[in-house]
């Protein structure tokens, strides 16, 4: 049975909705064994958790009537019980103990999102003991669901910028701890929610091989403790039951597929119209787009030429759908009139119309929604000349060659500077040593358009130093080279030379299927493995393969086109794999631009340029 992320976070939360009581109906449904309504109280980095998951019809046929935001004002509804759903800070305990001493609700079911340390419940407990109100507190519980589930196979930690203070030059040690620990605790949460123990595999040094091992540590010190978070899930396991793999990686692995353009509709409704949360905002409309949306789910993968074409070819059904409704319930003609057996199929075709009126409503609604959004991708894409930066960056990236005319052309022409900056850098890493005439071209032409040359520089020193460390012969100056490149630039040193290869497979891509096929194999073979049920010492009897199920984490931030990647990975493999894909935050190629460049710029390689996100 596959893992499903998303069924079983909802699960958990609809379980905490019913005040912790398991539920017999899937849909929730109460058997009276708890008040007719709530108050759902949220900090903003659950009402994100939650948003992707239920929608407001959904919280009402789990009782709630209201959810509110913990950080605003709220007036007192003293005969309805609360739950609250947020992070365990010392902010939010400090609010919800005044809320208790307020008596703004009859009680108070309080789920932090992930574990509570002891310091906060302390805070909390002494704060209502004080002022009277610890009476109230019906529950106090850790949900462990702290991380976004967009899709069944797609999750976010919802971490801003750890690419930034993982590689920050000048991160304190204690910072780039904490980041580490953040990052343990929400795979923790993953994996609680999935309720299985992976076996965790990465690569040496970095943070990829730091996570993995504050991860084993959690989940070891968890284990300890019977019964734990995954003895239920382990005793209703079939014996057949098989742990998936988490492989984790860092983004420098390959840096160039969090900046490319991308051409398929999902990529592009990300990168170029900003989609949020499986949220989309244009000028006049606001839409979901996940899999409710029966054309999203469909076509959002397909190549943005093929997606308008099948808008018109549903519109031009639609119309044939609604012109054969009406010739069916248009009654007499001609001064024809109707005998008994014809009034009664008539009625027969009017009720079959009735009928099927629901159904053409909302497919003209979702006819209508993506043709607005293909209109305004469209407006965008020539605006800025998009396709042509997709073809001259597939060009580099899969065949290894670039026509300079048009290189340059764009450099020079449409587009945002954040797309010109983002075909520099793909140039950079399309090619293991660019001609010095052209790369100077192509500098010429970025600081022509005035854009800031910081990521561009950063990406050609860290380049540099690979280049350099690779070649190093001996101990000493190999030593000499790592040492001064942690200085400068963290943990940049990791790998920026992993690059498409295969046609259209991603080094990621290749990689996972190694490491779940688990055979000999020199690209994976140096991987560390973790078993967090296994002893400690030793790797004797480890499990190595081959896996069904995996979880791919991307540390530094994901995107689509992995996400796609590792989606026809698993459809192509006989049997069947299974992947769920997740990151610390899903970027688009603006997003992890602009931390490329503030890298930049802490290391002192800006420039006089600027590159504000243009509209």
């Amino acid at each position: 049975m596959a893992l499903s992320l998303r069924k079983k976070q909802l699960d958990l939360i609809t379980r905490m909705l019913h005040l912790n009581q398991q539920q017999s109906s899937p849909d929730g449904g109460g058997e009276g064994e708890e008040e007719a309504y709530k108050i759902l109280v949220m900090d903003g980095p659950c009402i994100s958790l939650l948003s992707p998951v239920l929608r407001v019809g959904d919280l009402r046929k789990h009782g709630v009537t209201l959810h509110l935001n913990i950080d605003k004002a709220r007036q007192q509804v003293p005969d309805a019980p609360a739950v609250y759903l947020v992070r365990p800070t010392p902010a939010n305990a400090d609010r919800i103990a005044a809320d208790a001493a307020a008596g703004l609700y009859a009680s108070f079911h309080i789920n932090f999102s992930t574990s509570v340390p002891r310091p906060v419940l302390e805070r909390l407990a002494s704060a209502t003991a004080a002022s009277r109100s610890a009476h109230r507190v019906a529950r106090v519980a850790d949900q462990y669901l702290d991380f976004i589930c967009l899709e069944d196979g797609l999750f976010s930690l919802a971490q801003p910028r750890a690419y930034v203070s993982l590689n920050d030059p000048a991160a304190a040690d204690a910072d780039i701890t904490a980041v580490v620990d953040a990052i343990a605790l929400g795979l923790f949460c993953v994996a609680s929610t999935l309720g299985t123990v992976p076996i965790i595999r990465c690569a040496r040094g970095g943070p990829a091989e730091m996570v993995a091992a504050a991860l084993d540590a959690r989940l070891r010190d968890h284990l300890l403790a019977k019964p734990n978070l995954f003895t239920e899930a382990a005793s209703s396991a079939a014996s057949s039951f098989q742990r998936p793999v988490l492989c984790l990686f860092d983004r420098n692995f390959e840096l160039s597929v969090g900046i490319q353009h991308d051409w398929s509709y999902r990529p592009l409704v990300h990168d170029v119209l900003s989609l949020k949360l499986n949220k989309l905002k244009l000028p006049t409309e606001k839409y979901d787009l996940d899999d409710s949306d029966p054309f999203w789910v469909a076509n959002s993968w397909l190549e943005f030429p093929e997606v308008a074409k099948e808008i018109e070819a549903q519109l031009a059904k639609y119309k044939q759908d609604v012109d054969e409704v009406n010739q069916r319930t248009g009654g007499g003609r001609d001064g024809v009139e109707f005998d008994g057996t014809d009034l009664i199929g008539n009625t027969k075709h009017l009720m079959n119309a009735v009928n099927s009126l629901p159904e053409l409503t909302d497919r003209k609604k979702m006819i209508d929604k993506h043709t607005n959004i293909a209109t305004a991708l469209l407006a965008r894409i020539k605006e800025r000349s998009l396709d042509g930066y997709y073809r001259c960056e597939n060009d580099m990236l899969e065949n290894g060659t670039v026509d300079r005319t048009m290189l340059l052309s764009l450099l020079s022409g449409k587009g945002t500077k954040e797309d010109k900056l983002r075909l520099a850098v793909t140039y950079l890493l399309s090619f293991e040593a660019p001609p010095s005439s052209e790369l100077e071209q192509v500098e010429a032409a970025l600081r022509e358009s005035d854009v800031d040359m910081s990521a561009f520089l950063y990406v050609k020193r860290i380049k540099s130093l690979n280049t350099q460390f690779a070649a190093a012969s001996s101990t000493a100056s190999r030593s000499n080279i790592v040492d001064w490149a942690e200085k400068l630039y963290g943990q940049s040193i990791s790998a920026v030379t992993n690059y498409l290869s295969d046609g259209r497979q991603l080094a990621l891509t290749r990689t996972v299927e190694a490491l779940m096929e688990g055979k000999p194999n020199p690209e994976v073979d140096n991987y560390i493995l973790f078993d967090p049920r296994a002893p400690r010492s030793g790797t004797a009897g480890q499990f190595r393969g081959p896996f069904r199920e995996a979880i791919v984490f991307m540390i530094g931030g994901g995107n689509y086109i992995e996400y796609r990647s590792l989606i026809e990975l698993g459809q192509r493999s006989q049997p069947s794999k299974h992947v769920i894909y997740g990151a610390t935050e899903i970027l688009n190629g603006v997003e992890f631009i602009q931390q490329l460049a503030e890298l930049g710029q802490k290391a002192g390689l800006g420039s006089g340029g600027s590159n504000l996100p243009s509209q």
